[in-house]
């Protein structure tokens, strides 16, 4: 048996007025997914535990099989283990984010997803600027980078996403608690290195947002998470843009497959993203494949960028995949998961813990349940009703027992 599992990040939503009070899922033309639930097992996953927060790295990682309660020890960690960034015992990694700031308001959290080639040459600066012994900065891709700031500074601030507050006056937003100070300064202090550069103001000229500050979130220490072969027997790969997803494969112990024109946007190689899934099962037991542009699309708020991420989503990854398994001539069985990692819903433009539907298709399946379509309202009445996230892989390999 090989298996195969296919995250749509954010693809969850809530009704919208504009699509006669139907979710995106319910109103986007999807029919692998689709035929995935009609010929499938079906339910409602709830990938955030109760009193955490609804971030992709706590669904993803429920998803991929781990009791985030356990192992989870904070967003930007798994990023540095992506950059190939070791943290010591007492360091501890934000995520940076370049964002734009407009006489105080937060306005935009990715800087206009700016080209990475930009901002590398900030972060640099950046670093040039305010690191020192005890704090460095790391460039990233697009607008997500990181900072690593040495004997235990700002482990236990408050920090606040800041595609959680879009549109806030950042002084209420600030970091709080311990350390919140050193923070917060280089939050301000950012600002004055970043206003003025070259790079913002050929930024503005082309009407461009500038990245004019750094948004500081998501701190941790580096965790202890168990190979994924040791809890699962498996051998697998992961194949994602985000450093997060990266991260979360690298302490798994995946093997993390790099696809040209993969960017975590709109624009992202989705058929490319299927072709290396693919490959790779040549030689591993499972293979896990994230696209991050519906919840992009999402923290946008744009519901027709939603919906070509979604359909894009259906066609050129889903739909691969499922024609690879029908026409496989090695004459293997296959099992695909398909499921959100959390809704990222167009009203709110941010993540909710809300649960998102998951199907389950296997080519060992001979009783379906009676769900025939993908979205959030049919999976209600699915066999397997409402699941902890982390319990799904157990779900897909209890099939073959």
């Amino acid at each position: 048996m090989k298996y195969i599992v296919l995250i749509g990040d954010g693809m969850g939503d809530y009704p919208i007025k504009e699509l006669d009070n139907q979710t995106i899922l319910q109103n986007a033309k999807t029919p692998n997914m689709d035929y995935i639930a009609k010929h499938g097992i079906t339910g409602l996953a709830k990938n955030v535990p109760e009193g955490m927060h609804p971030g992709s790295d706590i669904a993803n990682m429920s998803i991929i099989g781990y009791d985030t309660k356990k192992y989870y020890t904070g967003r930007a960690p798994l990023e540095a283990a992506s950059m190939g960034i070791t943290l010591e015992k007492d360091d501890v990694a934000f995520r940076c984010n370049l964002i734009t700031i407009n006489n105080d308001i937060i306005k935009d959290y990715s800087a206009g997803h700016i080209a990475t080639e930009d901002a590398k040459i900030l972060v640099k600066e950046i670093n040039q600027q305010l690191g020192n012994a005890n704090i460095q900065f790391y460039p990233g891709m697009s607008y997500k980078h990181l900072m690593v700031a040495k004997n235990n500074i700002g482990a236990d601030a408050n920090c606040t996403p800041p595609h959680d507050i879009m549109g806030k006056d950042k002084n209420t937003h600030m970091p709080s608690g311990k350390d919140s100070g050193t923070l917060s300064d280089l939050i301000d202090r950012s600002y004055m290195v970043l206003k003025d550069h070259w790079v913002n103001t050929d930024r503005i000229n082309s009407g461009k947002s500038p990245a004019n500050s750094i948004w500081l979130w998501g701190q941790g220490y580096a965790p202890e998470i168990p190979h994924f072969k040791k809890l699962y027997g498996l051998s697998g790969s992961i194949i994602s843009a985000v450093d997060l997803i990266k991260g979360i494969g690298t302490y798994a112990g995946l093997d993390v497959i790099d696809v040209p024109g993969a960017t975590g946007y709109l624009d992202t190689n989705y058929s490319g993203k299927a072709e290396y899934a693919i490959e790779s099962l040549q030689n591993h037991d499972i293979a896990i494949v994230h696209v991050e542009a519906p919840d992009e699309a999402g923290h946008m708020g744009s519901i027709d960028a939603k919906t070509q991420a979604i359909e894009d989503f259906d066609r050129m990854v889903v739909g691969k995949i499922l024609e690879f398994v029908q026409n496989d001539k090695l004459n293997e069985d296959y099992t695909i998961l398909v499921t959100p990692d959390h809704p990222t819903p167009i009203s709110l433009n941010t993540h909710t813990s809300d649960p998102v539907p998951f199907a389950i298709y296997s080519t060992i399946i001979k009783h379906p349940d009676e769900v025939e379509s993908f979205n959030e309202k049919s999976m209600i009445n699915g066999c397997l009703e409402t699941v902890n996230g982390n319990n799904i892989i157990n779900l897909m390999l209890d099939l073959n027992q």
